[in-house]
């Protein structure tokens, strides 16, 4: 395995990185400091609730220095900036979105939205509904939701979203497939953008990943996002990602081998995941324009035209030679083999050929979700069965003896495409069970989930403990013929098609642009890295310094100070599935007493018998990772929990726990210290008998560690003035019910 380490520094080198020392002492770019809330004094909200029409796809203000192309899409799509105002990670803007997405949560939204007093649509025009989770519930309750319309068409149809857009999604990255900024929001925020056209954003910090070579045969989109979230499992979290490459390398990643790796962008916890607009976008753009000119039911016949296409790539939307970007990553994908995720996380991966020899034998295998069941997923997975059929005279042979194969295609157009050529007979007569093109099991909900002490691979994009069904069950993630492979032979397996090199060393990846290691190129990867820990370091101190020098304006409403015991769920990678089972996600008339009872119950059972009113709950790091479900935080709260600290944050757990009025913050001394006195004798939940008190006006924490131990304090980042008003209002509904009644 190579991970190269950056060269040691010359005399010239430490000359030019006391010049980089000094130039980035001037500069104020942003980078994540070391607490959730910093001390500016950015208002992300705007009473103005009218605001100019849409943009169009056409470049509009005219900026001159460099972006990144995370930052253009969001400066183009930003509202009431002042004049000459150049958009930047971190700055707090307001957004008025090309698109808003909602499912099977749109009812819980519309009634967020009837409850703040809103009574019209502000932009019919930005929302889009696809009902593709729960289609199995044919339940009266759920078939309501469908508006008599059969939910049944499949997430992809989503898929026409347009290059240099930004869209506010409540579940995908996929759309950045397409130099889409697509972004992930939740239930309150979507009910803003109804009523009112607009929502608040803070730009993040963005990872660049170069990527060298060109895919191997039988190595695919899904092997590359599994090895990235076990390469790198923390680098991206909760920045946009940009991925760049050679033509040789961008045409070798078809364009459903870039809608997997955008759409589990999100397991990697990145906020966004763009690939450029190149030759291979353009090309699938001009079938999907002919596709519709064609076909006369399609809709999309007045939405991807030819005339668009060549608007669009008369001056593609770029990120600037210059532009600065947080930290750079590469990876080589010639060296790249088939991987594995799990079991359980996400951030486990392994090489194929690792785990294969352990015959791992597997109950169920899943073709589902809008990962990974194309019709290019189905024709892989399906051409396992085929090749098999020529040594078992031409017939199709049969899934392996006590293991089940699940198939549903991404959507019902992927699946006639399917049909179409044959390949979904193949999978039916290997004896694959059908579901409808939809989540489904791979939300943990519908036939086929996996029982406890079961073990099942899954071609979709979650492998969370309890996600598939059973939380006492094992699952891993892999490409489709891995799961077809799998299926047929009884163990965890592959089709045969990678063949390992004899020379073989493992996978080349690193920081860096991942050029050929010259003193140059090592100098620069240096000096863009030390740039960056510049950067966050003078964030950090400039947080400090501000802090000690003044005292938070409390807002009315808002409380001084949050104190209560410390509960220590001691677990990095805590996922929303964890604290709020998928099962649970659409039943949408859950009481607060239920919802109390099954908090975090697929973390610790015990959860709900443990804690107590105004408990505070610490965890590790990356809490809240996983789907953008506004359950997980209004369990907690449900739970009577006023405040959480992890040692970091997912930032959809953030915004979920703003606009629903949890506040959350980051204290990684915190949760060290309580691994290092808690190390023996580790529970899954643990009253510690220590203290917690958040001075909010002094930005200080102040910690007892229990009736006699070690008291001891830490500043902490400033609790905006915007956040405090949301969260005062009893959360976001609240506060637009507010501004709306304010601009009547």
């Amino acid at each position: 395995m190579s991970n190269r380490p950056v060269a040691a520094a010359t005399p010239l080198a430490r000359s030019l990185i006391r010049a980089s020392l000094r130039r980035s002492l001037k500069r104020s770019q942003y980078n994540q400091p070391a607490f959730r809330y910093s001390s500016t004094t950015v208002s992300a909200f705007h009473t103005n609730l009218q605001g100019p029409a849409l943009p169009n796809i056409a470049p509009g203000r005219k900026v001159t220095t460099p972006q990144t192309l995370t930052e253009k899409i969001l400066q183009r799509y930003s509202v009431d900036l002042p004049k000459g105002k150049v958009v930047r990670s971190g700055d707090y803007v307001q957004i008025q979105p090309h698109r808003c997405l909602t499912h099977d949560n749109t009812w819980p939204v519309a009634m967020k939205f009837m409850s703040t007093g809103a009574t019209k649509i502000k932009d019919p025009a930005q929302l889009v509904f696809a009902l593709d989770h729960d289609v199995q519930n044919t339940s009266p309750s759920n078939l309501k939701k469908s508006w008599d319309r059969p939910p049944n068409h499949g997430k992809l149809l989503c898929v026409e979203f347009i290059p240099g857009t930004l869209s506010l999604l409540t579940d995908a990255n996929m759309y950045g497939a397409l130099g889409s900024l697509g972004v992930a929001l939740v239930r309150s925020d979507a009910a803003g953008i109804f009523a009112t056209g607009k929502s608040w954003f803070q730009c993040p910090p963005v990872v660049q990943v170069n990527l060298l070579g060109t895919l191997p045969p039988g190595v695919r989109g899904k092997d590359v996002i599994v090895a990235l979230c076990g390469l790198f499992p923390l680098d991206v979290l909760n920045h946009s990602v940009e991925f760049m490459g050679s033509e040789e390398t961008m045409t070798s990643i078809s364009m459903d081998d870039r809608l997997t790796i955008s759409n589990m962008s999100t397991e990697w916890s990145a906020t966004s995941a763009m690939f450029p607009m190149d030759a291979i976008l353009e090309r699938w753009l001009r079938y999907k324009a002919t596709e519709a000119a064609m076909l006369e039911d399609r809709t999309t016949r007045q939405r991807i035209t030819h005339e668009m296409v060549d608007e669009l790539f008369s001056n593609p939307l770029r990120s600037d030679p210059g532009a600065h970007y947080a930290k750079k990553l590469y990876l080589d994908l010639s060296t790249l083999s088939p991987y594995i995720s799990g079991p359980n996380s996400v951030k486990i991966s392994t090489p194929l050929h690792d785990l294969a020899t352990k015959n791992i034998k597997i109950d169920k295998g899943y073709i589902v979700s809008c990962t990974n069941s194309r019709s290019s997923d189905l024709k892989a997975a399906a051409k396992v069965f085929q090749a098999a059929a020529e040594s078992n005279g031409g017939r199709i042979p049969k899934v392996a003896d006590g293991v089940k194969l699940y198939i549903a295609a991404a959507s019902a157009r992927e699946q006639a495409i399917a049909e179409d050529e044959g390949n979904w007979q193949t999978l039916v007569e290997a004896g694959a069970t059908v579901l409808p093109p939809s989540c489904g099991p791979c939300i943990g909900l519908g036939t086929g989930l996996l029982e406890d002490g079961e073990t099942g691979v899954s071609a979709s994009n979650r492998n969370f403990k309890g996600r598939l069904g059973s939380r006492l069950a094992h699952a891993y993630l892999s490409s489709p013929e891995v799961v077809a492979a799998s299926a047929l032979n009884g163990v965890l397996s592959g089709p045969g098609v990678y063949e390992v090199s004899e020379t073989y060393t493992g996978v080349e990846y690193g920081y860096g642009t991942g050029k050929p290691a010259t003193i140059e190129n090592e100098l620069g990867n240096a000096l863009e890295q030390l740039e960056s820990l510049i950067d966050r370091v003078q964030t950090t101190a400039r947080i400090g310094d501000d802090a000690a020098q003044a005292v938070t304006k409390i807002l009315p409403g808002f409380p001084a100070k949050i104190s209560g015991e410390i509960v220590f769920a001691d677990a990095d990678n805590l996922d929303t599935d964890n604290i709020y089972a998928g099962k649970f996600t659409y039943q949408d008339y859950m009481t607060t007493a239920d919802m109390a009872k099954v908090c975090m119950e697929n973390y610790d059972p015990e959860f709900r018998s443990i804690t107590k009113p105004n408990d505070i709950l610490v965890s590790g790091f990356n809490f809240g990772c996983g789907s953008s479900r506004e359950q997980s935080a209004t369990a907690l709260l449900a739970r009577e929990i006023p405040l959480v600290v992890a040692g970091s944050f997912s930032n959809i757990f953030v915004r979920n726990g703003v606009n629903n009025a949890l506040p959350c913050l980051e204290v990684p001394r915190l949760v060290e210290r309580l691994r290092t006195i808690f190390s023996e004798n580790k529970v899954s939940t643990r009253r510690t008998g220590w203290t917690l008190t958040w001075d909010i006006a002094r930005s200080i924490i102040e910690v007892q560690e229990g009736e006699n131990g070690e008291r001891w304090e830490e500043k902490v980042g400033e609790f905006p003035e915007n956040l405090q008003e949301i969260i005062a209002r009893g959360g976001l509904a609240g506060w637009i019910k507010h501004e709306l009644a304010k601009a009547a």
